[in-house]
């Protein structure tokens, strides 16, 4: 297998975080597939409206795979088992939620604002991080032109 870059870019910062259900998620494990990531956080009302579309794309999408990511005790979020006990309640059964109680995912992201998208190509490399909400045809669109 070939390390070659594929995508503009530099390599998207490596994290390793817990989801909800304690289970480890490696962004570096993910190469050779196109990866989402969706900050966000439980005040956010736009976030909110998003989540049964997010939902629905993570049990659906083919092209690419899809993970959230919230902060507990950072910029506003619960604590920790506030919100899992909070999105357990939502029903939500096919998103993946990863927890960053460090806060360091916002650092190495430049997350400023809820929610962000974060696109990564299946090289690793960091397409774009774009503020705001982003439907499942301009997602689509995205992961079209990302390699």
């Amino acid at each position: 297998m070939t390390s070659e870059k594929m995508n503009q870019g530099e390599l998207a910062p490596d994290f390793n975080l817990p989801d909800i259900d304690g289970n480890m998620y490696k962004l570096s494990d993910q190469k050779g597939k196109k990866v989402y990531i969706k900050y966000w956080a439980s005040w956010c009302p736009i976030c909110l409206a998003g989540l049964s579309e997010i939902d629905e794309l993570s049990k659906t999408s083919e092209d690419y795979e899809i993970v959230t990511v919230v902060s507990p005790g950072h910029n506003g979020e619960k604590n920790k088992e506030d919100f899992i006990k909070w999105f357990k309640s939502l029903n939500y059964k096919n998103m993946k939620v990863l927890v960053d109680e460090s806060g360091k995912f916002i650092e190495d992201y430049g997350i400023r604002s809820t929610p962000t998208n974060v696109i990564v190509g299946s090289d690793g490399v960091l397409v774009k991080v774009a503020p705001g909400q982003l439907n499942k045809e301009t997602l689509d669109q995205i992961y079209k032109e990302v390699q």
